[in-house]
């Protein structure tokens, strides 16, 4: 592809790196990702891919605004009060980057929906903040063949990894957590709190993995849990093995389809 000279200027610190250079910032703008999610996480997920310059970024979220997301989620401002998240979003990525289009799907991912929305894209980056979701997203992605890339956070600690267990050897989140924990059992961040630059160490971190993926770089976190507390300032990594009794990428599979699955 040939770039405008508002282009090159724009992304001209992408093209320096040898290991990106202009090849790699095509790949960029040819690439399609699906955020789930545009709260804390996803907040600046969006802002960073957005500013690489991934040409099509989709959005799901059925959520408004509220004050008290302010404190964590980036991408929404005062004057975004009330207003539907997707639309703010995508409203703040167009004034950052006219390069970038924007997919807004203004609804819950679900059982129902998950296929028709998840296979116009080639990475899913999961910002949700519920187990429910977490597992859809894990499963659907498996069936559909789509790598995720998949945080989480509680307090002042947060989690990473990269799923494609659709590849050899590569597990996915029920090989590590077969089942979701009770209802209750663990506190949503409404209720336990969260530190709110948290979200911005997690988020900016799945940015980097999801364009380490477009652009076949780096050493994948596929097979690897990162583990991050904010208060001691440490970072852990834990190898996480495929599961050959995985009710999901098993040998003998029991989940094959989502049919299972509540709405997230």
């Amino acid at each position: 592809m040939d770039f405008s000279e508002q282009q090159i200027e724009r992304y001209s610190r992408h093209i320096l790196l040898p290991e990106v250079g202009g090849t790699g910032q095509e790949k960029l703008l040819g690439a399609r990702v699906l955020v789930v999610g545009a709260g804390g996480l996803g907040a600046p997920l969006l802002l960073y891919l957005a500013a690489a310059g991934i040409g099509t970024l989709g959005i799901v979220d059925a959520d408004t605004v509220d004050l008290s997301n302010l404190q964590r989620q980036v991408v929404h401002d005062m004057a975004s009060l009330g207003r539907p998240k997707v639309e703010s979003a995508a409203a703040r990525i167009a004034a950052l980057n006219p390069d970038v289009q924007v997919v807004q799907h203004a609804e819950k991912l679900t059982a129902a929906n998950a296929g028709t929305i998840l296979s116009g894209y080639d990475i899913i980056a999961d910002g949700t903040d519920n187990f429910a979701a977490r597992y859809l997203l894990n499963d659907a992605c498996f069936l559909l063949k789509k790598t995720l890339v998949t945080a989480a956070m509680y307090r002042f600690d947060g989690q990473l990894t990269v799923l494609k267990a659709h590849e050899p050897g590569c597990p996915c989140w029920r090989c590590l957590f077969p089942e979701p924990p009770p209802p209750g059992l663990i506190p949503s961040c409404s209720e336990a709190g969260v530190l709110g630059v948290l979200a911005g160490t997690l988020g900016s971190l799945q940015a980097s993995e999801v364009l380490k993926e477009v652009l076949g770089i780096g050493e994948s976190l596929a097979g690897t849990l990162l583990l991050y507390e904010a208060l001691p300032q440490r970072f852990q990594r834990i190898v996480v093995p495929k599961d050959p009794a995985c009710p999901l990428c098993g040998s003998q599979p029991s989940i094959t389809d989502l049919s299972g699955h509540l709405a997230a």
